[in-house]
């Protein structure tokens, strides 16, 4: 059983096409011995208008753009890509492949070419199952300077190579066999058939998406408590705050009992509260909030941002 790491590269990519430049592979075997290594060249049939994994202008590619148009179209090079990939003596892992795979598929929509059939690995989820963080997806470098791993970005049989030395490193670290590594993070194979994509994924990923949800609902749970509890209370006409409105940040909405002891002094102040921060005369977070509600808060001019202490300061200040 042989491994294929593959990595590919766009001069432009947008939610219809992926016009493909590079298709990077390396073909190894079970022990990491490489066995083949290859950068095929593609003529996307557009020009390059490049941006990074979030949309960001910036990204260069190590290539002379003028080059590729001496390359045949990816029409040309399907049958020996898809030959490739769908081995079925081979094992196709790249990093946050699922990308990879979109432009694959839409490259053959784009051409009218049958869809590619084969299942893959992804080597951005065994990176999260051996750092044991799930909180985000590190990118092919942060992984490769963190084991040790050294290439040359964005050329795409790099990128391939770089992933391959990546996983080569985690077995390593855990002293197993890439078989063994699959069974030891619950790791499941993503797929392409028929157009559709399903993604990879692992049990510490399952695990970890659990646990996000259980503590949303949790979250909604008690910003409905709060939300009810509000809407329940009257204000004291007259009082230091009388007319005036306030929001607190979502961190302080969510802890329920914090957020209602502020509510009955603020009530009781003659003021009331809003959860629509257009409608605030004042605004409480905790101090290094920098949430995006608390940076709406700040640069509202009508808005007066305090801390909890300055906000229970304020109240006591007027308190009969």
């Amino acid at each position: 059983m042989n491994f294929v790491f593959f990595d590919i590269e766009c001069a432009s990519v947008n939610k219809t096409t992926a016009k493909i430049c590079a298709f990077g592979y390396v073909v190894c075997d079970e022990y990491f011995n490489i066995l083949k290594k290859e950068d095929i060249l593609i003529n996307p049939r557009g020009g390059f208008h490049l941006t990074d994994r979030n949309g960001h202008k910036g990204l260069v590619l190590p290539y002379s753009y003028s080059e590729f148009k001496k390359y045949p179209p990816f029409n040309q090079q399907y049958s020996f890509i898809k030959s490739l990939l769908e081995d079925r003596n081979s094992i196709v892992i790249g990093h946050s492949i699922l990308n990879d795979v979109k432009y694959l598929n839409l490259e053959t929509r784009r051409f009218h070419l049958p869809s590619f059939d084969f299942q893959f690995y992804d080597s951005q989820l065994m990176f999260m199952s051996y750092s044991g963080d799930f909180s985000h997806q590190s990118g092919l470098e942060h992984i490769a300077v963190n084991l040790g791993v050294e290439f040359t970005p964005h050329r795409a049989v790099d990128d391939a190579y770089a992933t391959m030395r990546v996983v080569e490193a985690i077995c390593k670290a855990e002293n197993c066999t890439f078989e063994q590594l699959v069974k030891l993070y619950g790791l499941n194979r993503g797929r392409i058939k028929n157009y559709s994509m399903y993604s990879p994924t692992s049990s510490g990923v399952k695990a970890y998406n659990k646990k996000i949800s259980a503590e949303k609902r949790e979250r909604s749970q008690k910003r409905i408590e709060f939300f009810n509890y509000v809407s329940r209370k009257r204000s004291r006409r007259g009082g230091a705050f009388y007319g005036k409105i306030f929001s607190f940040s979502r961190a302080i909405e969510d802890d329920t009992e914090l957020a209602k002891l502020l509510c009955d002094e603020i009530y009781a102040q003659g003021g009331r509260y809003s959860h629509r921060l257009g409608d605030s005369d004042y605004y409480v977070c905790d101090d290094g909030d920098d949430t995006q509600r608390t940076v709406n808060a700040q640069n509202a001019s009508y808005i007066t941002v305090m801390n909890i202490s300055q906000l229970r300061r304020a109240l006591n200040d007027f308190a009969d």
